[in-house]
């Protein structure tokens, strides 16, 4: 079994997404901004103000977005697990959104 990882902090700017793909074990510690932090399948809406903090329980993805220019703490996680996206997607890059044109 491997120890858990030293906590370790990010700086995401407003709209910035952060995606823990198995949030069991994960604390997630607002320090500075707001964050909004969703799970899958999981009716909540839980936003963290500094000071506040977010344990998960399940496995289940957990995104976190920046309501503003935040800074979080990452407990539990190693950060190679965690992906943050900063930069908007290709506008020519095509998405599928499950339908298609006829």
């Amino acid at each position: 079994m491997r120890p858990n990882p030293a906590p370790f902090h990010l700086d995401l700017p407003a709209q910035a997404i952060l995606t823990v793909p198995d949030s069991a074990g994960v604390g997630i510690e607002c320090r500075r901004g707001a964050v909004w932090v969703t799970l899958d399948h999981d009716l909540r809406d839980i936003v963290l103000a500094p000071g506040e903090r977010f344990d998960g329980t399940a496995h289940r993805r957990a995104t976190v977005s920046a309501l503003e220019a935040s800074c979080i703490a990452v407990s539990g996680a190693e950060a190679a697990a965690v992906q943050a996206r900063r930069r908007r997607p290709s506008p020519w890059r095509r998405v599928a959104r499950g339908l298609s044109p006829a």
